[in-house]
């Protein structure tokens, strides 16, 4: 069984509030890595994607799990390049690897300079490339900040991630695709996308409120929490966890 523990929205920001949010979070994943595979994080590693808060990342962003990071619209790619892949560029944030028989296709869906999200036709096209090279056998976990879909959310779902129809045709043509996992919401949700389970991770610097849940958009009295994802052949299974701080 594959097991990929799955967080995202750390918003490093120099605050010890956030910084305990994380370490806590981060802590408990490590605790148990003996059963985990692998650790994904997708996206919004920093609140305002300043070069301090990324040296304040990669003094806290440890695991001795392989570690799979990828851009959210509160990121930069250049000073997250450089600050945790020790890369010079401010080309995306892709990222592919096999590990233990599982492919991860994680892609950039940031826009710099906005809060919505779109994969840019170049990077569907790496996409699509890797997962041509590891073969139609090899199961394939498709990861990004942005939901392709609307989570009844109106906050969020203004700031999705459009062009989804060019995500969907992928499925038609690598049906290995078991599911696809975000973040950016800040909420714990599980839906559909193109015919393939959804699962959007808890935010781990705060909360987002449902519409009936209070007019405030923001919640920090909730836990931060992971999601543990088991792949089990072409089945997604997830599990959620709050985390104590």
């Amino acid at each position: 069984m594959f097991v990929v523990a799955h967080i995202s929205d750390l918003h490093f920001n120099g605050t010890r509030f956030n910084r305990r949010r994380i370490e806590s979070t981060l802590s408990y994943i490590n605790a148990r890595a003996d059963g985990i595979n692998a650790l994904l994080v997708t996206g919004d590693i920093t609140d305002e994607g300043s070069e301090s808060e990324y040296r304040e990342a990669w003094g806290v962003l440890y695991s001795p799990l392989p570690m799979i990071v990828t851009a959210g619209n509160h990121d930069r790619r250049r000073p997250l390049n450089a600050g945790l892949l020790e890369r010079d560029t401010d080309e995306p944030v892709n990222w592919a690897e096999i590990i233990d028989g599982v492919q991860f296709i994680v892609a950039d869906s940031s826009i710099p300079g906005r809060n919505d999200g779109y994969l840019a036709d170049e990077t569907l096209a790496w996409m699509s490339a890797r997962l041509e090279a590891a073969g139609s056998d090899t199961p394939a976990i498709v990861a990004f900040h942005h939901p392709p879909v609307t989570l009844e959310m109106p906050f969020m779902d203004a700031i999705k991630q459009t062009g989804e129809d060019r995500l969907a045709a992928l499925v038609q043509r690598h049906p290995n695709i078991v599911g696809f996992l975000c973040g950016h919401a800040h909420t714990p949700c599980v839906t559909t996308f193109a015919g393939r389970p959804l699962a959007v991770a808890p935010g781990v610097a705060s909360t987002l409120n449902l519409p009936f849940e209070g007019t405030e958009i923001v919640n920090r009295g909730q836990p931060p929490g992971i999601a543990f994802h088991f792949i089990d052949g072409d089945r997604l299974i997830t599990h959620f966890r709050s985390v104590m701080f």
